[in-house]
């Protein structure tokens, strides 16, 4: 009878906090220490996070603009994962010094390689200015003008707030626009790249373990942030020195035991926890499969490339890695919404706040209000991903929304002249590779088109799919967007003239009609953008406020918005499916199970087997003398904490998060203690790969690093 009960009540009030669910504000942590301290932790809240002396936050930074990082020297040394610093490793790379493959280690500081354009953040402070920012905002105002005012309170707020300091800040809308918090920051631009395994170690699993559980990914990278002499932020110079950050984490090789506690301490980018049952329906059940059909097309053609030789595969890897990454994650967000009925357990507690709101003059319509703005978005938002994910997929169509642009964007004539002859300066460099990749195009632009085309979210091009297909080879074949001595030609001297031209090319022609269709067919575009971006923030704001004066001792946390936040937990297996449990550790044996030279993402690189089969793990071994990879906490994360430190209860760095688990993925929707589960990298397996597999001891030296 209790575990009917249990259940029952689960069913209709999932906006509940769950066990370990939560991304919690730092500043605001001393709500949640009892409760991490009972759970184990030994440290204070203030050691998290104090504005008056250095603590852990001074150790995390924000690195670029999606993931995190983390100080482990007074050196300015960070560690973040492999895939957050894929972009700078490959683009360092070239076929003669192929960083991604075969890795690479700054032996000397001369040697680190300065990253253009990647910034690393520090939190200084951050400050609720909630009364400040809402100031002259009334209820009976409209979306429109509320938003100019906050805007205007904003800019004034933020500048006052760094006067005369190097300093930025940042204000952003918590429990949606119900609150504002103010983060006063410290951006280097000056990082350089210091180390990264194989991409046969950093990725190992590849595309085919992504999200996946045991996992045996080395997913680090290593970066130094440096400044000027007085110690502020500089762009790049031969001048600039090591950053001394005010924190740098302990490295602690004790590891960890099942139900130890941990914590992540990170940038979680964005979760929807309190979203309608409307909003989860046509996210995870209708939009999820229109995505994954579509990019199953675009990754079949790239990998297919890849297997050509090594240059293609250097060339696509990381365009693969970002479109898969999405399309196994929504596979799993979509499984786990159907397993948990998660829809159900929305509209049951939609029907049990309505009963509540029913005498509450200013709740009493937010649901039925939310519900009918939802149902007039949901035939343009199901239209705006098949657009998103099949016209804008291909190099041709991209290149057709830039020239509708020039041809229709409020711009002056002189300005299209200025841009076009700019774009056509670039044409070398592109179709230097066009003869290769051109074939790869066609077929994804027009497979995609095609299956947009029969789900009956496209412009009338026939009633039959092989005529339908024919003028969509000849729309390729024929665009002068494939022929780069017609197009440098026209877009060299361009006029009005020539912008005719350009507008009945076919590919652009058929880049209008969809554009058109999608967005200015009915006047979608105004529909949309008036309900999703005014009337629904408004609605949610009144009903997140709704949820918390209803069950005010709940202590609800605010939506992820890549702004630091703490998560917590333990270290836990999992039972994913029937008579299966997976323990929360891997080690190094699961690789060499799992080595197969014939499959790129399973090939072990040589080294690394040596030092398995001597068993050369030195002292970072566990207490059983393996060497141990990844494990698993309870911790609720999402994109944002790639790169994230894992601490243990004294606050010490035991590990860097980089996955989810995929049967847990709905977390971002729904939390569910059974399956959310956080897949991180052991860091005495970072340690061994960087000292013993490696050779770059001197790294490790400059840590801070107890037994």
């Amino acid at each position: 009878m209790r575990k009917l009960f249990i259940s029952l009540l689960f069913a209709v009030l999932p906006l509940a906090m769950m066990a370990d669910e939560g991304m919690w504000i730092p500043m605001l942590l001393q709500k949640n220490e009892a409760d991490m301290q009972k759970a184990g932790m030994r440290i204070t809240a203030k050691d998290i996070y104090d504005i008056n002396h250095a603590c852990l936050k001074d150790a995390v930074i924000l690195f670029n603009q999606g993931c995190t990082g983390e100080f482990v020297s007074d050196q300015g040394l960070f560690l973040t994962n492999h895939h957050c610093g894929y972009y700078y490793i490959t683009s360092n790379s070239t076929v003669e010094h192929d960083y991604l493959t075969h890795g690479f280690w700054a032996m000397s500081r001369e040697q680190e390689i300065p990253c253009r354009g990647l910034t690393a953040t520090r939190l200084v402070r951050m400050e609720d200015v909630t009364a400040q920012v809402l100031e002259g905002v009334t209820d009976q105002m409209s979306e429109k003008d509320r938003a100019a005012i906050i805007s205007k309170n904003i800019e004034r707020i933020s500048a006052k707030a760094v006067e005369g300091s190097h300093y930025k800040a940042v204000i952003k809308p918590f429990y949606y626009g119900n609150q504002y918090f103010m983060y006063i920051n410290e951006v280097f631009t000056d990082v350089r790249l210091v180390g990264a395994p194989p991409s046969n170690i950093g990725k190992f699993g590849g595309d085919t373990d992504n999200w996946i559980w045991p996992r045996h990914t080395g997913d680090f990278s290593m970066f130094r942030v440096y400044c000027s002499p007085d110690g502020k932020p500089a762009a790049f110079s031969s001048d600039n020195v090591p950053y001394k950050p005010l924190k740098h984490l302990t490295v602690s090789l004790k590891g960890l035991n099942e139900d130890d506690f941990t914590f992540v301490f990170g940038y979680p980018g964005s979760t929807q926890r309190y979203v309608t049952s409307d909003a989860m329906r046509i996210s995870a059940i209708e939009v999820n499969p229109i995505r994954i059909a579509l990019r199953d097309i675009r990754l079949k053609y790239y990998k297919d490339a890849m297997e050509q030789s090594p240059a293609q595969r250097l060339k696509y890897a990381s365009k693969v890695a970002s479109i898969a990454n999405g399309w196994k994650k929504w596979q799993g967000e979509t499984l786990g919404i159907e397993r948990l009925q998660g829809v159900a357990k929305k509209e049951a507690y939609e029907r049990q706040f309505q009963r509540w709101a029913n005498d509450k003059p200013e709740y009493r319509d937010v649901l039925p209000r939310l519900h009918q703005a939802y149902a007039t978005l949901h035939p343009i938002t199901i239209e705006r991903t098949y657009f998103d994910e099949a016209v804008r997929s291909s190099d041709l169509m991209q290149r057709a929304g830039l020239m509708y642009t020039l041809l229709y964007g409020a711009t002056s004539d002189s300005a299209k002249h200025a841009w076009a002859g700019n774009f056509a300066k670039q044409q070398d460099k592109y179709f230097s590779d066009f003869d290769k990749h051109g074939p790869i195009d066609k077929g994804i632009f027009v497979d995609t088109y095609i299956l947009m085309w029969k789900a009956g979210y496209a412009p009338y091009l026939g009633k039959e799919e092989s005529a339908v297909r024919k003028k969509l080879v000849t729309a390729f074949d024929k665009s002068i967007l494939t022929n780069k001595d017609r197009l440098v030609k026209l877009l060299s001297d361009y006029t009005p003239k020539q912008g005719k031209k350009l507008e009945n090319d076919p590919a652009v022609a058929l880049f209008s009609e969809a554009y058109s269709y999608v967005y200015h067919k009915d006047n979608k575009l105004q529909i949309h953008d008036s309900i999703a971006y005014h009337v629904v923030p408004a609605l949610m704001r009144t009903y997140v406020k709704g949820i918390m004066e209803k069950d005010p001792d709940v202590n609800y946390f605010p939506d992820a918005n890549l702004t630091l936040r703490v998560a917590y937990g333990a270290v836990k297996g999992f039972k994913p499916k029937d008579a299966t449990y997976y323990v929360p550790y891997s080690t190094l044996a699961g690789i060499m199970e799992k080595e197969n030279p014939d499959i790129y993402d399973y090939v072990v690189e040589p080294r690394l087997k040596e030092l398995y089969r001597t068993k050369d793990y030195g002292r970072y071994a566990d207490r059983n003398g393996d060497m141990p990879v990844c494990f698993l906490t309870t911790c609720h994360t999402t994109g944002g904490n790639s790169g994230s430190p894992v601490l243990n209860a004294d606050g010490q760095l035991v590990g860097v998060n980089f996955d989810r688990c995929w049967e847990g993925t709905m977390s971002d929707l729904l939390f569910d203690p059974n399956y959310c589960r956080n897949i991180c990298l052991d860091i005495r397996y970072c340690l061994f790969i960087i000292d013993k597999f490696a050779g770059a001891r001197h790294l490790v030296d400059e840590m801070t690093i107890v037994q």
